[in-house]
This record gives structure tokens, sequence and C-alpha cells, in this order.
């Protein structure tokens, strides 16, 4: 979560405060206690009627975007009302408390094991995972697991000697820049060059000494939505083991793809099918479909997760292993996955991801079409594309574009790729459930109609473009 300092704004006057509420937050007498709105930066002295509570801060929260119209983030933004009753019927059960929930603790246990099975562990009923808020919690763990693994085999050099490397693309998402940060190990980038952008699996391997507790390979750069060639990058590091010895392994940061390419994609062997692949994740709030607060960290078998970091508390009643940053969270995101494995099946997530990446490249055909743009990716793998002004176009640039779609609702980000194409400024289009052809053909309609004015401009509008906001979520 972002950091937040208080308020240093002064609070509002007490004829301010006043012209806050509407008479009609009154209910029986719609004058009766309305005397002036509670303090913004402090507790308020009493209490206020429910109905005037919710009423404040739902219409402060309408000045927040519309979900449904950002396509910066990979964050499911709808689930069926059925699942939305079961989040509100679960979310005061605590997840931790196991013995005291057995059937929410079941369901969880059930995700894990069709996750196993999905991402092809090679005995299902052996392989060991657990649910977290999110898949940088999932990376944390899986993070931590590497070190520890490495740091056992290497116990006479560290920490006397020996500082441990991660080696990764520069795409990576920025939850494995604070997991080296927290956990002191120090990060070996590969950048990207020319049109590759993602990582080099060669690149990769060089970079790996007998120091490096693992690579991380995306299934799915944020950056561009393409997958990272997890096999080719297995076999780099298979080649430097029978050179060098050094046995090298892969971690899947599979926060989106891997939950589409599963079903898009079944020829595409980036899982447990490697043997090299030690640990995989994914979002269960992104591609998985379900709203905010859960992710996954599965495990190949118990060898690949030190014991020592699972911690058996006893806990109300009954001993209970976990491994997890977080304690005490709602079961209701649990609850949500299983309900919506259980209401899809393989199939029905076939049909969900193929709906978003036809979505995805339709618009891309359509963007493409109007000229002004280059596409980098399509959206033929994760249902992402990125794209940039053609050369040829010298009036605007993509942070106009962002911002004049800004005004009309739609938030699509413009961001500047890291070393070594720092020169390259991009639009990026995420395309979920929920984003239909409809509401493609109006993004591309408000594209359309504003062409004419960032075409007719001198040149772009002066912006700092190293205080542009990057979206790596």
């Amino acid at each position: 979560m972002p950091l937040h300092k208080g308020s240093s704004r002064s609070e509002p006057s007490a004829k301010q405060r006043r012209l806050a509420l509407n008479p009609f937050f009154g209910e029986a007498d719609p004058t009766a206690g309305m005397e002036s709105a509670p303090p913004r930066h402090q507790l308020p002295d009493g209490a206020l009627p429910p109905a005037t509570a919710y009423r404040l801060v739902h219409d402060e929260l309408m000045l927040d975007g519309n979900s449904r119209l950002n396509l910066a983030t990979f964050v499911t933004t709808w689930m069926e009302p059925q699942a939305g009753v079961l989040m509100a019927e679960c979310a005061d059960k605590n997840m931790i408390d196991k013995d005291e929930y057995p059937r929410t603790a079941e369901l969880e246990r059930r995700c894990v094991a069709m996750l196993a099975d999905l991402w092809n562990a090679p005995d299902p009923s052996t392989a060991v995972g657990c649910s977290t808020t999110g898949s940088s919690e999932a990376c944390m763990l899986a993070g931590l697991a590497l070190k520890r693994r490495w740091a056992g085999r290497n116990a006479d050099r560290y920490p006397a000697t020996a500082r441990p490397n991660l080696v990764m693309g520069v795409n990576v998402q920025v939850c494995w820049d604070k997991f080296c940060n927290f956990w002191e190990v120090e990060p070996r980038l590969v950048p990207m060059e020319g049109d590759r952008f993602h990582i080099d699996p060669q690149a990769a391997a060089d970079l790996c000494d007998e120091n490096t507790i693992g690579v991380i390979g995306i299934l799915g750069s944020t950056f561009d939505g393409s997958y990272e060639p997890i096999a080719d990058l297995c076999a780099a590091l298979d080649a430097l083991q029978e050179r060098t010895g050094l046995d090298v392994p892969v971690h899947v940061d599979g926060a989106s793809g891997a939950m589409v390419a599963p079903f898009l994609d079944e020829d595409l062997v980036w899982d447990f099918r490697l043997p090299r692949v030690a640990s995989i994740n994914t979002s269960g709030h992104k591609y998985g479909l379900v709203y905010p607060g859960v992710g996954w960290a599965l495990w190949r078998s118990p060898a690949e997760l030190p014991e020592e970091l699972v911690f058996r508390v006893n806990y109300l009643g009954g001993d209970m292993p976990t491994f997890a940053l977080n304690f005490s969270r709602p079961g209701a995101q649990v609850v949500a996955q299983y309900y919506t494995f259980l209401r899809l099946g393989r199939e029905g997530y076939r049909a969900v991801q193929q709906a978003s990446r036809d979505v995805a490249g339709g618009l891309a055909e359509g963007i493409e079409d109007l000229g002004d743009f280059r596409l980098l990716t399509r959206g033929n793998q994760l249902p992402v594309f990125a794209l940039t002004t053609a050369p040829e176009v010298t009036s605007y640039d993509v942070f106009d574009v962002s911002r004049r779609l800004r005004e009309r609702g739609w938030l699509v980000p413009a961001y500047t790729f890291p070393a070594n194409r720092q020169d390259l400024s991009v639009l990026r289009v995420v395309c979920r459930n929920g984003f239909s052809s409809d509401l493609a053909e109006l993004l591309l309609e408000d594209l359309r109609l504003m062409l004419p004015e960032l075409r007719a401009q001198d040149r772009p509008s002066s912006r700092d473009h190293d205080a542009a906001t990057a979206f790596h979520h």
C-alpha cells in the first residue's frame, strides 16, 4: 500500500462544514442535527446516523475514476452479483482462523489443488501452496524460499562473505525491487534492447554465479503484455549447469499470464512441466477474475519450500501451518476464487479469456488503422498491448493522448520504458473481462474525435516525462 502523511491542509471553516451536508441527509427531520459536517482529519466528537455517514463517504468517492474505464489496471473490476453476495457473507471470517472456519480453509486447499493441476505439477497431491493478499505477497514468499534454499546450500559462506543476487529482466513488476530491497538481495537486471522488451535468456544466464538464488521469468510483462520465453530461459540455465555445475532455479511470475496461458496457449510450455521451475505465483484478482485481495503461490513439491519458513501456530484451538507476510485477513476473496473456479471451469475460463484477447486484438487493429500510431504488441498473448506514435507524428505525443483520453473518462497510462529503451514512450491498454467490444468501439471513437485537435498542435505539450507515472500493477 502507498504511504500517506497526515494532512497539512487546514480544516474547512465552520461555514464550509455546514454547507458540506445536504439537508435531506437528516431523514425524518431534514434540519435535525445538521449543523455541520464532521472534521476531515480528526475523529469527530460524536456519532452520525449510519445513513448520513454512508452518504458522506459515498458522495466523496464519486470523484474517483470509473473502474470499468480504467485501462491501466490489470485488476478485476467486475464480478457477478452472486459473487458479491458470497463475499459479503464471508467478510467477517478471518482467513487465518482455520480451526473456526474449516470450510473456508477447505476451499482454499481446493483452490491450491486446482492450480497445481492446472499448472501441471508432477504430482498435484504433493505440490504445496497458499493464498496471499495478491501476487506481490506471493512473489515475496517465493523469493524468500529461493533465498533460504540458497543460504542452506551456502551456509559456509553466507552471511559472512557471500551476498545473494536475483537475476531478472528490467521489466519486472515493482514488487521484485521491493523484495531485493527488503531482504538484502542484489538485483541483477537484464536491460531491454531494440525491439526486445523483456528478458533475454542467454543474457540472464550470463549474469548468474554461485551467489544467484534464482532467475525470475515473467509470464506476461506489465510493460507490453508479452510472455517471456520461460522454456528458453530454462534451457539456457540447463546449459549453464552443464558447463559450470551451477544449478539455478526459476520462479515464474505469472501474475497475469498464469491464468491466461493454460486456457488459450495450451501448447506453450512454461510451468511445472519444466523441471527447473521451482515455483509459480499468480494474481487471483487479475485474470483470475476476482475482486482485489487474493493471490496464489505454489511450489513444485515440499522440497522447494524450506520447512523452517513454515510456522506452525497453535491458534484458537488448532495447530496451523502458515507461510505468509500477513496474518488476519478476510476469507471473502478466497471464497470468491473458489466460486469463480466452480462457476466457469476450464471451458468458461477459456471463453472469458478468449473474449478479452479478441477485444484486445480488434482494438489494436482499429487503433493501427487510424494511421497515427505504431503497435509494439497486439494483445495476442496477454490481452494487453502497447503502442507509440508513428515516426511522422510530431505535433503530439503519447502523454498528450493519455491526458485527452482522461478528459473523456478513460484511464490509459503513458510512460517511458526502462533501460536501455528510455527513448521509447508508450501507451498501454489492458483489456479485461467486462471491457466489451462496445466499450472498445467507444474508446476508438473518442480517439478519432480527438485526433484533429492533436494534429493541429504545433508541438507536444510541455511536461516532465521523468515525472510521468509508470504503471506496473
